[in-house]
């Protein structure tokens, strides 16, 4: 069972990402604030849960969380100012959702830019340690993977139904034939070989 919080009798809201080493479409994040005495057994790190677990977990979790908020940076916000500020950025777009306002921050992984004058902690693998960290993991994972669905019928030739976007080969046999979209980050390298673009495949 993951822990309840970091501090009792405290309001914390769990933060976490999905979609970063993704070379197209956005990055999403979330904020999750638990109720006190909160507990659920099937509650962990989104990508150790199976798709269908993990939505009936977001509905779940949107049931009964005191709050949830749901952020994200676009693809042209990831390529001006790169995906780890674009990531904390989905982040405070997250907190600023809260209905509730949280007194604390528990931030998945090692880096975060201070929220408006909230403290936090970053903890490395958040996301299996904290119910909160790992409901906004949950949230953040099924909100992108939902929006890639809806890219993947307009370019079904990379498999984002699939591969959500991440470096597969499918993916990047999909890049080499028709070339790239306005959904692609096109800071990230997104051929190893780092081969000449075929053409844009705005269709």
């Amino acid at each position: 069972m993951l822990k309840p919080y970091l501090k009792k009798n405290r309001i914390e809201a769990g933060c976490d990402e999905a979609g970063r080493g993704c070379l197209a479409g956005p990055v999403v994040a979330a904020a999750v604030v638990l109720p006190p005495g909160y507990s659920n057994e099937w509650l962990n790190d989104s990508k150790q849960i199976s798709k269908q677990n993990r939505e009936h977990l977001r509905i779940e979790i949107e049931k009964n969380a005191l709050a949830f908020g749901v952020g994200m940076c676009s693809v042209r916000e990831i390529e001006k100012i790169n995906i780890l500020k674009a990531s904390i950025t989905a982040m405070h777009r997250a907190v600023k959702k809260l209905k509730v306002a949280p007194e604390f921050l528990l931030i998945d992984g090692n880096r975060f830019i201070p929220f408006e004058g909230i403290n936090h902690a970053c903890i490395i693998k958040g996301d299996a340690q904290f119910m909160s960290i790992a409901a906004a993991s949950i949230l953040a994972k099924t909100y992108r993977d939902e929006l890639m669905l809806k890219l993947h019928h307009q370019h079904p030739e990379y498999g984002w139904n699939e591969n959500q976007g991440y470096p597969t080969k499918k993916h990047r046999d999909g890049i080499r034939k028709f070339g790239y979209t306005t959904h692609h980050r096109l800071t990230f390298k997104l051929l190893p070989d780092q081969l000449a673009f075929p053409f844009p495949n705005e269709n």
